[in-house]
């Protein structure tokens, strides 16, 4: 965790709890102005905790259990006839969070005990990795994707297979889509997208971030140079193992543009010990965006990362005419 990160975002979960508090107690004002019944309901409610809490003092067991019955049973008609209220005026009156899971708190209690909340985790690698691309998400979505970009004319001789572009990227978004209904499952490969620029590599990639991130987990989303380049950069900074950790345990992890860095034998190793330790763990899951074809990447890299991307990997081969000209 880095400290300056922190500080960012414990502000910004303060600003989002204070102003779902502020809404709150506007819409319960209006709400009590619109039925003074309810206000008169909640501070019945509010009674009842306060002579709950005497009752737990009674020494005498029979007394105390009486009267905690007759409680709940008030308690329970108070709420039944606050809740008829509210679907009557058709209002939900209780605080609007952005999570939540956490109520804008950031942790959640589990069983063993209070844990990081996933919208927390994923705020953490958005303020430490300003370049994550997320940003795309808003209009990448499977609802935006339109197959009628591509040609549905078969070019063997061009693509060297006898389907045509349409039918290519319907069967890659099904190969996406059973990735993301799949992310739990430790057998789902991951995804290697291969192909030239402009075809709708980095569109479906951001678009299984976009359900991966509505399911609750966490996203990284960066180019291949500057991946590596914040891995060097985090040395100097002694935030080398904190970095990695991230690297290592973000439930998905998306490296675009694979083949554009500068890779020395150095970064080759980050590079390998990246996706080794990822395909170690079964609770995550990577893809790898690349516009070199898999003889291109033979050529590029050794057989370690080659012989993880070919067996660990579902390869979806992206071809046809720069999209990008169409819209």
């Amino acid at each position: 965790m880095f400290p300056e990160v922190y500080k960012t975002i414990e502000r910004k979960y303060e600003d989002r709890r204070n102003s779902a508090t502020y809404e709150y107690q506007l819409k319960k004002e209006e709400a009590y102005q619109r039925n003074p019944r309810l206000a008169e309901i909640d501070k019945k409610i509010a009674l009842l905790g306060i002579q709950s809490s005497k009752a737990a003092l009674i020494s005498d067991d029979a007394t105390k259990e009486n009267l905690k019955a007759d409680l709940k049973s008030k308690l329970t008609a108070l709420k039944l006839e606050k809740e008829n209220i509210l679907n009557t005026m058709q209002i939900c009156l209780t605080p609007h969070y952005v999570c939540e899971k956490c109520q804008d708190t950031g942790y959640i209690t589990t069983t063993t005990g209070s844990e990081m909340c996933s919208c927390l985790k994923q705020e953490i690698l958005n303020e430490a990795y300003n370049k994550s691309n997320l940003y795309r998400l808003k209009s990448d979505t499977f609802d935006n994707f339109n197959s009628e970009l591509f040609s549905n004319e078969p070019d063997v001789e061009k693509y060297g297979v006898a389907i045509s572009p349409k039918q290519n990227i319907e069967k890659i978004k099904e190969i996406s889509q059973t990735f993301i209904e799949n992310f739990e499952n430790p057998n789902q490969k991951n995804l290697l997208f291969t192909g030239t620029p402009g075809i709708g590599k980095t569109f479906l990639s951001s678009c299984i971030a976009n359900e991966v991130l509505k399911k609750g987990y966490t996203v990284l989303y960066q180019t291949s140079p500057l991946l590596l380049d914040s891995i060097f950069e985090s040395k100097f900074n002694n935030k080398y193992n904190s970095t990695k950790e991230n690297l290592f345990q973000v439930n998905l992890l998306i490296i675009d543009d694979l083949g554009t860095e500068n890779l020395t034998a150095a970064k080759f190793t980050e590079l390998f010990t990246i996706i080794n330790t990822r395909l170690l763990n079964p609770n995550t899951k990577t893809i790898i965006s690349t516009n070199l074809s898999l003889e291109d990447l033979a050529k590029n890299y050794d057989d370690r990362i080659l012989s993880r991307l070919i067996g660990n990997f579902h390869i979806c081969k992206f071809f046809g005419e720069d999209i990008r000209l169409k819209t």
